[in-house]
């Protein structure tokens, strides 16, 4: 399944559902098939996301909280890590905030 994020701030961009719900999960959001991150929630949900990318920079493990055990070394060089899946949400959010627009998603 795949969310598409929207927001009248930014362009839209769509996620793999294992993706969307780290960053859900994050953010303190259910992964329903459809939500919003309101104007007053952004500031949080900034906050909460930069936390946890924060998290992962001091990470000796793929530099990721969400990575999985027992990787190979071709496969460690090759994951994509949570700073790089979250940089489409985090950019949505600030120019969101910065225009005061809602974040909405759909499945």
């Amino acid at each position: 399944m795949l969310y598409r994020f929207q927001s009248r701030a930014s362009p839209d961009f769509v996620m793999l559902e294992v993706h969307a719900r780290q960053l859900f999960d994050i953010i303190g959001k259910a992964p329903a098939p459809q939500g919003i991150v309101t104007v007053e929630q952004i500031p949080g949900a900034i906050a909460a996301l930069e936390s946890a990318l924060a998290r992962e920079a001091s990470n000796p493990h793929n530099h990721d909280d969400y990575a999985v055990e027992g990787h190979a070394n071709e496969a460690e060089k090759q994951h994509v890590g949570l700073h790089q899946r979250a940089a489409p949400l985090l950019h949505m959010l600030r120019d969101s905030l910065a225009e005061k627009k809602d974040v909405t998603w759909k499945t």
